[in-house]
């Protein structure tokens, strides 16, 4: 790829055009859904996002979009939860992919070595490794339980 590599703010306004020339209403109410939410990010940072906080905001975004998928199915709502899954699928294509269990299990032993933990009281100090490593790749509550059951088994 030659030139400047383009940020994933301005990949999220191309799409966002290119999604209203193409009449794609769904497409444009995700993208204008996620630009107002990264401008209220922006508007409290009062600066510039770097692509590691868009990613932040949209997989927060993304988790909303979960826990709406699960609620609207435990209340009936299939036709709310097929339109939530839609729209993640679309703010998914902005996220890096979602580690595998392997994967997670892999970058949690190594943070366990490097920290020397030893029991559940260390948790705090894997989790710190931990987090920057996975950027969105993996949702942090999951990651919590997963680093506890580990450590629980030392």
């Amino acid at each position: 790829m030659d030139g400047p590599v383009m940020s994933l703010l301005q990949r999220i306004d191309n799409d966002l055009k290119a999604a209203m020339k193409a009449a794609d209403p769904e497409r444009v109410s995700v993208l204008r859904m996620a630009k107002a939410a990264l401008k209220n990010k922006e508007i409290d940072k009062q600066d510039a996002l770097s692509d590691d906080e868009v990613r932040s905001v949209l997989s927060s975004l993304s988790k909303k979009g979960k826990e709406s998928i699960e609620q609207f199915t435990k209340g009936g709502r299939e036709d709310l939860a097929e339109k939530e899954r839609r729209e993640l699928l679309i703010l998914q294509t902005y996220l890096p992919k979602e580690l595998s269990q392997e994967e997670l299990d892999s970058i949690i032993a190594e943070a366990i070595r490097e920290s020397s933990a030893e029991n559940l009281k260390d948790i705090g100090q894997v989790m710190r490794l931990v987090m920057p490593r996975i950027r969105g790749a993996a949702d942090g509550k999951a990651v919590n339980q997963r680093v506890r059951s580990l450590l629980e088994k030392m």
